[in-house]
């Protein structure tokens, strides 16, 4: 192997190095935002499952911020599918 040929392997080793990394720091700040909504709403909704809410303006004032977290609780909540389950709450049926 000649001088060029050793000279473009490793430089062709470094920028896959550099990649890499650029990847695994993505994929790390993903998972991290994922992670900060995920305590976001635990304190937006955390009332509802026993933690300790925030005071009620500052709650207001991040609600709209909640959209897509209030769609997604709507949409796995059994209650907003079933009309039955709608009906016994309205009547208090334990």
């Amino acid at each position: 192997m000649d001088k060029k040929g050793f000279i473009r392997f490793f430089g062709k080793l470094a920028a896959a190095a550099v990649q890499m990394h650029r990847e695994k720091a993505v994929a790390i700040l993903e998972f991290e935002l994922k992670e900060l909504e995920n305590i976001f709403s635990l304190l937006i909704l955390g009332g509802f499952v026993g933690f300790p809410s925030p005071p009620a303006p500052i709650a207001l004032e991040i609600l709209p911020h909640m959209e897509r977290e209030l769609t997604i609780m709507l949409a796995r909540s059994d209650f907003a599918h079933d009309p039955l389950a709608a009906l016994m709450g309205i009547l208090e049926i334990g």
